[in-house]
């Protein structure tokens, strides 16, 4: 599969989302609003979609589209762009720099093309399932084996107990030798680049995953849904970065 023609443009649509976003972390005049699930919605997460929704349609006017703030446009197409603006806006509206903009490319409904960019931090990273960069060097996952060794990460530690076995997730906490909730695309940008071994989500969208699925397997880690399945589509995320740490925590969630 040929992706060269959609590599400039991922790291195009990053740039200009990253632009237009960067100036409205910690603006205190950025009004956040509440949507129907629940979750925060700011100016930031809506014109950047807006931006790159644009961008897409001049550039492959056949391609379809899956966004968070403004829903699906020919999810069926043979190529679809996944946008999230920015996956976590509650720490971007509290001045917490642990969030991204996550861009993915599906060829036929799985994830082939994907990066987290945070254009505060400065950091970009792509991966295709076979290789993944940050800011244009390899990144590997690091080769922790056991939990009793890793650095076990989470968006929210609360969500275990509401979507999924919560005993269960407490007992892998209580295993792992450092848990910590540097979350949401932030997390799974730690697992790929080495500095963290595990990142757990028990409730997640399509465009929380997509991009997370080939940039975890370029970087060499393991990715699935909570019980072992498919990474995508799924509606939770494991992800690890070797086989033998992701089974030891689906034999522990599964008890």
């Amino acid at each position: 599969m040929d992706l060269s023609p959609y590599r400039p443009f991922l790291t195009e649509l990053a740039a200009a989302s990253g632009d237009f976003i960067r100036p409205l972390f910690r603006a205190t005049d950025v009004a956040v609003e509440t949507k129907s699930d629940a979750s925060p919605v700011t100016a930031a997460d809506r014109g950047a979609e807006q931006l790159m929704r644009e961008r897409i349609a001049r550039r492959f006017p056949a391609h379809g589209i899956i966004g968070e703030e403004f829903g699906s446009d020919r999810p069926d197409a043979e190529w679809v762009w996944v946008l999230d603006p920015i996956d976590g806006t509650k720490s971007f509206i509290t001045g917490v720099p642990l969030w991204g903009t996550l861009i993915a490319l599906l060829h036929e409904g799985q994830p082939v093309l994907g990066c987290i960019h945070q254009p505060v931090l400065g950091q970009l990273m792509v991966g295709d399932g076979r290789t993944t960069t940050l800011n244009g060097s390899p990144v590997r996952c690091r080769p922790v084996a056991q939990l009793a060794d890793a650095t076990l990460l989470t968006s929210d530690p609360l969500n275990a107990a509401k979507f999924q076995p919560g005993s269960a997730y407490a007992a892998v906490e209580r295993r792992a030798k450092l848990v910590r909730t540097w979350g949401d695309c932030y997390g799974y940008l730690l697992v790929a680049s080495g500095w963290a071994d595990a990142m757990l989500d028990p409730i997640m969208n399509p465009w929380d995953i997509a991009a997370l699925v080939p940039i975890l397997r370029g970087a060499g880690g393991t990715i699935t849904n909570w019980q072992g399945g498919n990474a995508y589509p799924a509606d939770s995320t494991i992800a690890t970065g070797t086989p033998e740490l992701h089974a030891e925590i689906l034999a522990a969630l599964r008890n």
